[in-house]
């Protein structure tokens, strides 16, 4: 079922190995930069490559067939479609142990993202994501944006006014929420899990010899 499901998403075969290599509890290689991509993906505007790395300050861009898997320290990203991301530009911040904190900007598009230890804020152009260790799919709506903390501590905030909205802490995709503009009748409502998976959310730890905490759970598909 999960080689089915990556398949089905595009990704190579290759991405697979990963997968079995956690199941038998064997580490991998952690490479920073694109682990895998398909169709138009671009950094500062120049077609990346697997294996291009991605460093502070830079923008990426996926095409209308484009996505990609990306590993910037302990923290691992998978970029949909028609996305627009700046990583890391403002309040950076790289511990001595590898980690790294500081503001992404997600403008157009959605990805799901795992992070080890980390103090990063995920900003769209309505809501800023507060991330403390965990996981989290984002996705830029027309009027609203789509935020699930898939598991860990989440601060959820408006971007416009900075407004603080809720603080969530989860352990299965258990507080998904819609944010809207300032000005909005409503600024916060609960939401249902929407387009992302714990098979994707499995493959994105593994890249960097780790689990999800659910593991031991059946998971979805």
């Amino acid at each position: 079922m999960v080689k089915s499901l990556l398949l089905a998403t595009g990704f190579a075969p290759a991405m697979l190995s990963v997968l079995s290599k956690a199941v038998a509890n064997s580490e991998v290689p952690v490479a920073p930069g694109i682990q895998d991509m398909n169709g138009d993906v671009r950094i500062n505007g120049t077609a990346a490559t697997v294996g291009s790395l991605v460093n502070i300050g830079d923008t990426v861009t996926t095409g209308a067939d484009g996505n990609c898997v990306i590993i910037i320290g302990q923290h691992v990203y998978l970029i949909d479609e028609n996305s627009e991301l700046e990583f890391y530009a403002e309040d950076f911040k790289q511990g001595l142990d590898g980690s790294v904190s500081g503001k992404i900007k997600l403008t157009l598009g959605s990805m799901l993202s795992v992070f080890g230890k980390t103090d990063t804020n995920i900003s769209t152009p309505l809501a800023t994501i507060g991330i403390r260790g965990t996981a989290c799919y984002v996705a830029v709506e027309l009027d609203r944006t789509y935020a699930c903390v898939c598991y860990g501590r989440g601060e959820l905030s408006g971007t416009e006014d900075g407004l603080h909205l809720e603080s969530v802490v989860t352990t299965y995709h258990d507080s998904p929420r819609y944010i809207y503009a300032k000005g909005s009748a409503r600024r916060i409502e609960e939401a249902p899990v929407v387009d992302h998976t714990d098979a994707e959310l499995r493959m994105l730890e593994a890249l960097v010899n780790r689990r999800p905490p659910f593991k031991r759970k059946k998971l979805r598909y």
